[in-house]
């Protein structure tokens, strides 16, 4: 069983159990203000295995198990699939530290869900098929134009501070992703590079 399909089926049942637990929805969800000891840390993580709603929960699986079969496969071409899971588990505490240091004096704040580890492999995905075309509301466009707007809109919505979704963990979720690949890839870029300098469209 693929790495993918064990987190997205985890998440799905721990998420199921949280929609009717209140305690357990209570003890996962990242809550800063609470995280007031170290003891309280693991909710970088916990958030991210509990979801809103059912939307919430099938909208973030489903781009997990999209992209993610193609981005353990291409950790497995560098024998290193182990990675892909500390991709994904680095991306929701990553993406859940900037909010954990912006509101830890927020009482009201809380924050959940799978967006940043998902965000991570995104990214991870765009670094190795930059020009890979993916469907967004059935347009086709090219992974990296289609990042590079996500990036941008991100870091809008979260300067203005509207509405519900964190954007923040989007933005870092997203930019871990990239930089844990680059990082382990053993080109150090230069394939990625050699890539977005030749676009290749396959419509």
């Amino acid at each position: 069983m693929s790495y993918t399909l064990i987190i997205v089926i985890i998440t799905a049942i721990t998420s199921y159990l949280a929609f009717s637990n209140d305690q357990l929805y209570s003890k996962f969800i990242l809550w800063p203000k609470k995280m007031d000891t170290p003891a309280e840390y693991y909710r970088l993580l916990s958030s991210g295995f509990i979801h809103a709603d059912w939307m919430h929960l099938i909208f973030n699986m489903l781009a997990l198990y999209l992209f993610g079969g193609y981005v353990e496969s291409y950790f497995e071409s560098l024998d290193k699939h182990f990675l892909f899971i500390v991709l994904y588990l680095g991306g929701v505490i990553a993406a859940s530290l900037p909010s954990f240091i912006k509101h830890k004096h927020d009482s009201y704040y809380r924050s959940l869900g799978a967006s940043g580890g998902v965000a991570a492999v995104l990214f991870s995905f765009v670094y190795f098929a930059p020009w890979e075309i993916i469907y967004i509301w059935f347009i086709p466009v090219p992974a990296i134009i289609a990042a590079v707007g996500y990036l941008i809109y991100s870091a809008y919505m979260s300067r203005k501070g509207v509405g519900a979704i964190n954007h923040d963990a989007h933005f870092w979720g997203a930019v871990y992703g990239f930089l844990f690949t680059l990082l382990f890839d053993p080109t150090h870029g230069r394939i990625f590079f050699e890539q977005v300098t030749h676009p290749s469209f396959n419509f």
